[in-house]
């Protein structure tokens, strides 16, 4: 079998290893572990501590853990998803962490790979799981779905403005015989959007893609519903760090960082709160951090990328 080459540019790396404020003997979680780049960092600054490595795509685990073989007395790597995190730490008995952190989105390997679905540039089968131990694929999202809800995903996770009409033409071609390959997909897609807008911007299937590829593997709605759960497993002064790539991703990162942080819901005048929420800590960025001028010269994947943290008290 051909070595698993799962290397890219690990996006805001020293940004993002830096931000976890790393003690000697802690214990961390990373939870996108692909092909290992930040965790390699993360081990080097860990003396005797521990990493949790955790990721759902079986290329991944088996490219980090050729990566982080020097490690392998610090760090334990499983295959889930890190909406499963609190099971995760609680089967392996660690109760409360030092740090957690997520690079999320699609990997460029994993874009790289044609049979693996995720690329409008390539043919072929329509896939695009991020865990192949699930059996819907991209094929029958496109082919099942009504299209209102075609044209929801494309519109809320692709913000295409020809979301309606993509969709439209997608019910139409199915009808002749179903969409079972991403060059077939991007073909529809394309004749989709009118000319004029084709000629100027990225290619015509971007967007949808990305919002098929969003919604088949849950990414938002995971993000929305393991936020307040990986900041109750953190230690007082433990923190969490988020690398997005996406407006909608950055936004729910965003609200849950600040809503853990004022969590009081009563009416503004009132003297004194009677809800009894109280604050799990601080939002470390006001701002997000962004990559350097360098680093998106270098990586044009970061172009995109934001990083927010959040300290418990």
């Amino acid at each position: 079998m051909e070595e698993i080459n799962f290397g890219h540019t690990s996006v805001l790396l020293f940004e993002t290893v830096g931000s976890l404020n790393i003690i000697p003997g802690g214990c961390y979680v990373d939870g996108t572990l692909g092909g290992g780049g930040h965790a390699f960092e993360v081990c080097k600054r860990l003396g005797n501590g521990r990493l949790i490595g955790i990721d759902q795509d079986s290329d991944a685990i088996e490219a980090a853990s050729k990566r982080l073989m020097a490690f392998q007395d610090k760090i334990t790597i499983v295959r889930s998803n890190y909406r499963r995190i609190a099971q995760v730490l609680e089967e392996l008995g660690i109760e409360k962490v030092d740090g957690i952190y997520l690079d999320l989105g699609v990997s460029s390997w994993q874009l790289d790979q044609p049979e693996r679905g995720f690329t409008y540039r390539a043919d072929a089968p329509l896939d695009m799981r991020m865990d192949q131990r699930q059996s819907r694929t991209a094929a029958d999202l496109v082919n099942s779905c009504s299209e209102e809800e075609l044209t929801r995903i494309i519109r809320d996770y692709g913000e295409d403005r020809f979301a309606r009409n993509i969709a439209k033409h997608i019910v139409r071609e199915r009808e002749k015989e179903p969409i079972m390959t991403t060059g077939r997909l991007a073909e529809i897609i394309k004749g989709a959007i009118p000319a004029k807008v084709r000629a100027t911007g990225g290619h015509p299937a971007k967007r949808t893609f990305q919002a098929i590829r969003i919604e088949l593997n849950g990414e938002l709605t995971v993000l929305e519903e393991s936020i307040d759960t990986m900041i109750d497993l953190l230690n007082p002064g433990g923190r969490l760090s988020i690398i997005t790539f996406h407006s909608l991703e950055d936004r729910i990162v965003k609200n849950r960082f600040r809503i853990n942080e004022h969590p009081c819901t009563c009416p503004p005048d009132f003297p004194v709160c009677v809800c009894g929420k109280k604050s799990k800590g601080r939002v470390v960025t006001r701002k997000p951090i962004l990559p350097s001028e360098e680093e998106m010269r270098e990586n044009s994947r970061s172009k995109s990328a934001k990083l927010r943290v959040f300290e418990r008290i």
